[in-house]
């Protein structure tokens, strides 16, 4: 699918670490508070939790099925041969994307709900802040949905659906990659308004398999609107 402020230091360890831990609040350097804090939370986490398991691997397999099967058509146009045109293709694996993203969201949902949620994080300002994201990430992918267009977001550059030029409007003008970090700040969100440590940690997961789905999207697409650009020019 295209691409489409942590706390002070003093606050999260008096809260979350605990005055003993890394040796006392007078011997903390942020290096051992940050392993403290991730400490605490993976005490909170079950990983051989069904659920935990099952939002883990959703949520890496996401990512990669839709790169594997778009540069699968890419090379060989047999979805499009399929279904007999490009536009129904993309519009196939559309669906399959956003069946696997619910499925995803209900894993999501599930894994937090089977384990403990943090009482430091279970206040109306927390809840207020994961409310607030929420907001913010629908709005990033919602806007960057409607500026994209259907085809745009599911890929349908991969199937030759090109675009005449880069989209700039919002949200593409103020941040790169907005549906991915729009769906980030979603899961965080939710995270937050649960007061959930794997919910919190299960949004770390989620953004780093959209960081490293990028490593491998952006050239790509970047490699197809330059064949795209050297065949006009030739064509001229």
């Amino acid at each position: 699918m295209k691409r489409s402020g942590n706390p002070g230091a003093e606050a999260t360890n008096s809260s979350v670490a605990g005055p003993d831990c890394c040796g006392g609040l007078g011997n903390i350097d942020f290096r051992q508070a940050d392993f403290c804090v991730m400490t605490r939370l993976l005490g909170y986490v079950d990983p051989l939790d069904p659920s935990f398991v099952a939002a883990v691997v959703t949520i890496t397999f996401n990512p990669l099925y839709w790169n594997v099967v778009a540069r699968w058509e890419h090379k060989t146009r047999k979805l499009s041969r399929a279904f007999g045109s490009p536009y129904l293709a993309c519009y196939s694996l559309s669906v399959t994307i956003l069946l696997l993203n619910f499925l995803r969201s209900h894993c999501f949902m599930q894994a937090m709900l089977s384990q403990p949620r943090m009482e430091s994080l279970d206040t109306p300002a927390a809840y207020s802040l994961g409310l607030t994201l929420l907001g913010l990430g629908v709005v990033l992918v919602l806007s960057s949905f409607f500026a994209l267009g259907f085809t745009g977001t599911f890929l349908g550059d991969y199937f030759g659906i090109l675009k005449e030029a880069r989209v700039t409007v919002f949200p593409f003008n103020i941040l790169d990659n907005p549906m991915y970090w729009g769906s980030t700040a979603n899961y965080l969100g939710w995270a937050i308004m649960h007061a959930s440590p794997t919910g919190l940690l299960l949004t770390v997961l989620v953004a780093l398999t959209y960081i490293v789905a990028l490593l491998y999207e952006e050239p790509f697409t970047a490699e197809i609107y330059r064949q795209k650009a050297s065949g006009s020019h030739k064509r001229s």
